[in-house]
């Protein structure tokens, strides 16, 4: 193991500066790093589980940059809370060339994470971004297919046209120089663990999970994270799930969609949140994540 350094950094995403950390090991222990993208959750910040993986993956010897989404956390945009797929996955296309621009990092070594709706974003954002040589996902999700069909499937086709409707009245509103109509994120109807993260000491931070602008609706039932994951490939993938997540089926039809080289690994007794911060969860994952990073982004 080696000592690791946080360096507070900003970097611009199509006009907007986002706020981010550098986790990297001691300058003195390595020359030019290989270098990991770590997104957060949909409405997350860096601070929560992002930060957890960067500081471990750092711990391996590896350069880890975590950053708040354009309009959340402490980076810049309007309005706030918006959720905007293609607008995340720019942000991860924005770390990358940040990345390459730092005299400690190596461009030809640089590989993605993504966690949560991240691992949606940054399997999109990869698809086409050939500088990443390595792509992971933690609990991956593809929001757009939570908004169209409800977890686990089963939402009607009227539910899904509510969203929408209440969508463009949004933007309509807004359109009119109306206040930004507003959806809480994390309620006590979602599912306790989530809540638990979320709302209770265990993961809580303050610029997390506000209430986002409901016209994010139509843009994420449009948007589809893994419809061309086949284009990932030849770049290897890794997708890491706990068996008792509800969001694992996700993950499960994305590697089959997916090309070779490509692996799942199941995290028993896991569940979608407890990858995040559970300790010996989140351990299994990163011995597997810096096991295939190491094997990936070879000098």
């Amino acid at each position: 193991m080696v000592e690791r350094m946080k360096i507070d950094v900003t970097f611009p995403s199509s006009g907007l500066t986002l706020a981010g950390i550098l986790f990297v090991p001691d300058a003195a222990t390595a020359e030019r790093l290989p270098a990991v993208v770590v997104g957060h959750p949909g409405g997350g910040v860096k601070e929560q589980t992002a930060s957890i993986y960067a500081e471990r993956l750092a711990r391996e010897g590896f350069a880890a940059l975590v950053f708040d989404a354009a309009y959340q956390g402490e980076s810049e945009g309007e309005p706030r809370g918006l959720e905007n797929p293609a607008q995340r996955a720019e942000d991860v296309k924005a770390a990358v060339s940040f990345l390459t621009t730092r005299a400690e990092i190596d461009p030809d070594r640089i590989g993605a994470l993504g966690i949560c709706a991240s691992g949606g974003y940054v399997s999109f954002a990869v698809q086409t971004d050939l500088r990443v040589k390595a792509v992971a996902t933690v609990s991956g999700t593809d929001l757009g297919t939570v908004m169209r069909d409800g977890l686990g499937g089963g939402q009607s086709p009227e539910t899904t046209r509510s969203m929408l409707e209440l969508s463009n009245a949004a933007r309509t509103a807004e359109a009119r120089g109306e206040e930004v109509v507003r959806q809480a994120w994390i309620t006590d109807a979602v599912d306790a663990e989530t809540y638990e993260y979320y709302r209770t000491p265990r993961g809580y931070h303050p610029r997390a999970v506000q209430p986002w602008p409901v016209r994010s609706l139509d843009m994420l039932i449009q948007y589809d994270s893994f419809a061309l994951i086949r284009l990932i490939a030849p770049r290897p993938l890794l997708m890491i799930i706990g068996s008792d997540a509800n969001t694992a089926y996700m993950s499960r039809e994305a590697i089959a969609r997916a090309a070779e080289p490509k692996e799942l690994f199941v995290i028993d007794g896991g569940t979608h949140i407890s990858l995040y911060d559970t300790d010996e969860h989140v351990t299994a994952a990163v011995a597997r994540l810096a096991g295939f990073f190491g094997r990936h982004l070879r000098a």
